[in-house]
């Protein structure tokens, strides 16, 4: 399906979409018809996405994650002190299949992403009361990727589910079955670039509030966290950084998306940002329509999978936020315009996408969410940028 793209109705559909999905609360539910509820990383990517259209949708969504931030071990809901959650509905006990109770805390992401969404949200505001009103929350989270995200003291964040009936894998490629084929406990790329900028972000606070103690501490750790992270997960042979390192500190040699994450996060050695763009850019990777999650030359390749080869507009917008963010302007357009011709091509923008010999196809009409919060975010913060 082709349409003519107009700008402002596009930006108005959008709109709509994603006011469609925020809560009573405030805090906007992560799509229909699958997810229209609360989950940490969804709801804190979209706040980011909208930050500079609606500042409350931020301070909503800072707020609601607040008051459930972890306070205790429960291996059943595999909550931990300081840890932000991964999903819950407000209005039900358990998950719709019985998985696991809510609230369910069975993400590795969720709170690095809650301190640099605190931290851009005060970057913005100048809120400082705000920022005092949540300094626990900020400590709470800062000391749960030291104590409980590094469990082994390698610097690196790692999961491991604690409920057999949870997810297995836990950064955004999560799901209930090993499909990335990673043995537990496992260091997923991306999370280590948002723990790097957490310590980054979190110390500038702290030093603003006259800590300059914990900054020291905190910028020395980050320090030491990115000097580890470019030696153990680069690919020397394929230069490029490896999905995850497995329990046994392997790395999982798999070309993904994930390592264009930390574009924006600053934990990459100048010579690799270099690399990782280029690498992305491939014909592998790249589709008119976006980067693929996969590679098309790995054997796992699916280019209608959910995590081994579709195109989804968020993963493609956070990357697109690291290029904007180091110069890489051309680039930012190609993604920018990427995502506009599969709104032009659908006639919407779903969670994700499958391309197949450059054209786009919808698995099934029930496959993907749509709305879907952070796919339509995704583009109108393009479109708003």
């Amino acid at each position: 399906m082709h349409q003519k793209l107009s700008i402002k109705g596009t930006k108005e559909r959008l709109f709509e979409e994603i006011k469609t999905l925020r809560h009573k609360q405030g805090f906007v539910s992560a799509g229909l018809p699958f997810y229209n509820r609360l989950f940490g990383r969804d709801a804190i990517i979209v706040a980011w996405q909208l930050l500079d259209i609606d500042v409350s949708v931020a301070r909503d969504t800072i707020n609601i994650l607040s008051s459930f931030q972890g306070k205790r071990i429960n291996k059943k809901r595999e909550e931990e002190p300081g840890k932000i959650l991964h999903e819950t509905d407000l209005s039900k006990k358990r998950h719709p299949k019985g998985y696991f109770p809510f609230p369910y805390y069975g993400s590795v992401d969720s709170t690095p992403l809650f301190l640099i969404l605190l931290a851009f949200y005060f970057k913005k505001t100048k809120d400082v009361n705000f920022l005092k009103n949540h300094f626990l929350n900020l400590i709470s989270a800062v000391n749960w990727l030291i104590n409980y995200g590094d469990k082994d003291g390698d610097l690196f964040l790692e999961y491991e589910r604690q409920n057999p009936n949870g997810l297995f894998h836990q950064g955004w490629k999560d799901g209930f079955k090993n499909h990335l084929k990673i043995t537990p406990p496992v260091a997923i790329v991306e999370a280590q670039g948002y723990q790097y900028l957490a310590f980054v972000e979190s110390a500038k606070i702290f030093g603003q509030f006259g800590e300059k103690n914990i900054k020291k501490l905190l910028l020395k750790r980050a320090e030491h966290l990115k000097e580890r992270f470019n030696k153990y997960f680069w690919m020397k042979e394929k230069k490029y950084f490896a999905l995850a390192l497995d329990g046994s500190k392997r790395q999982r040699k798999a070309v993904t998306s994930n390592p264009g994450h930390l574009l924006f996060t600053g934990i990459c050695d100048k010579d690799k940002e270099k690399l990782i763009i280029k690498r992305i850019f491939a014909k592998d990777m790249w589709t008119p329509f976006g980067i693929r999650t996969h590679s098309a030359k790995d054997p796992d390749f699916d280019p209608l999978s959910y995590h081994l080869g579709s195109v989804w507009p968020h993963d493609n917008w956070i990357i697109a936020q690291g290029l904007k963010k180091l110069g890489y302007r051309s680039q930012y357009r190609q993604i920018k315009e990427a995502l506009l011709r599969a709104y032009r091509e659908i006639g919407f923008i779903p969670e994700f996408y499958g391309v197949v010999e450059n054209k786009i196809v919808l698995k099934t009409e029930q496959s993907a969410c749509w709305p879907q919060a952070w796919a339509s975010g995704a583009l109108f913060n393009f479109l708003d940028a």
